[in-house]
């Protein structure tokens, strides 16, 4: 046995311990050398027919997404493969990629991502595994530097989420093409990798080989570990920051809202998440640090101010203490100076969803 093949396997059983031992599940594969070596080393403990005496089966799917000529053939062909290696069922899911808004990579992501889900359910497995490898952690954490993007971006891909397992974040792009070699397969080497109208395969291409001859051998190794690091501190800001909106928010017919002076006092990496996730809260999407800014700024604001418009159709405006006063409920029996219990404690943010207008 190759080391190489001896070094994946321990990952992906690693992977599978900690991820409790599924009993079934489902290898995702292109056909490329990354999920294709994945589907290799799978196929070992399926023919096996446990993981460290845990029961398991092993089960395959193809995502056909109809962006390149010839794409059906490549899947069945892939399909076949699988079916050779062992892995059962076999399916190949097509999908119909649709523009989202987000480029021509996120929507076909979003789409594979729901074609695994489905395939998932239907098969009945508890993990999903993926082929991404060290070096695909590294480009994600470029891409999102030159984005300017901010810690859960930096954080790169988690070895786990949901249902989805990376078991193969430890190994080099090239160790998987060394794996195929090793098993005697022959992967199907995708175009659009090395077309450069992506982004994601100009850094590859282009990009990360200079970082490498001007910088040193090991800068894929430090971009991908700078990931692990910023995940552990990106997982205890969400944590925090959960926690801070859950104690702050009130709901009322279909609004949210939170008090500004508690907003105000949170440190700014809790206030920015805090804000988003109100937004997020009332039907909106994630917002960039430019919109955030803006509704930031409501806080330093006289008198009520807004809207700012954020992604997905939400806005958020400041109410002031005497809006707030002016809004209290004109029940009988109200004195005609009564302020309401929130007003007398402060102004607040209000987020509402507002249905897009129709042309």
């Amino acid at each position: 046995m190759a080391p190489v093949v001896g070094k994946a396997r321990k990952q992906l059983q690693n992977a599978l311990a900690a991820a409790g031992y599924p009993s079934r599940v489902l290898v995702a594969c292109s056909g490329g050398p990354d999920s294709l070596a994945l589907a290799a080393v799978a196929a070992y403990f399926g023919r096996r027919g446990h993981v460290d005496g845990h029961p398991v089966t092993v089960a395959g799917v193809v995502v056909d997404h109809q962006l390149q000529a010839g794409s059906a053939e490549v899947a069945a062909k892939t399909a076949s493969v699988l079916r050779d290696l062992g892995l059962s069922p076999v399916e190949v899911r097509t999908v119909d990629v649709a523009s989202t808004g987000f480029g021509p990579e996120a929507a076909a992501r979003d789409a594979r991502h729901a074609a695994l889900e489905s395939a998932a359910d239907d098969l009945g497995c508890d993990a999903i595994l993926l082929g991404h490898t060290l070096d695909d952690q590294a480009e994600q954490v470029l891409l999102g530097l030159a984005r300017g993007s901010g810690t859960r971006s930096l954080a790169g891909m988690r070895p786990v989420r949901g249902r989805l397992l990376r078991p193969f974040l430890g190994l080099r792009r090239q160790e998987t093409v060394e794996i195929c070699e090793a098993e005697e397969l022959e992967p199907w080497h995708d175009p659009s990798n090395s077309d450069p109208a992506f982004a994601r395969s100009r850094t590859r291409v282009e990009v990360m080989p200079v970082l490498e001859e001007k910088l040193g051998p090991g800068v894929t190794e430090s971009l991908a570990r700078t990931a692990a690091i910023l995940q552990q501190d990106a997982d205890f800001l969400e944590d925090l920051a959960n926690e801070t909106y859950l104690s702050l928010v009130q709901r009322e017919e279909g609004v949210a809202w939170l008090p500004e002076d508690a907003v105000r006092g949170l440190p700014a990496a809790l206030r920015f998440r805090v804000i988003a996730k109100a937004a997020a809260d009332v039907g909106g999407q994630q917002p960039g640090y430019g919109r955030l800014q803006a509704a930031e700024a409501l806080l330093r604001r006289q008198g009520s101010a807004g809207p700012v418009q954020l992604p997905g159709h939400v806005s958020v405006s400041r109410l002031s203490l005497s809006d707030l006063a002016q809004e209290r409920p004109r029940a009988s029996g109200d004195s005609a100076n009564a302020v309401p219990r929130e007003a007398a404690r402060c102004g607040k943010l209000v987020f509402r969803h507002q249905k897009p207008s129709q042309q």
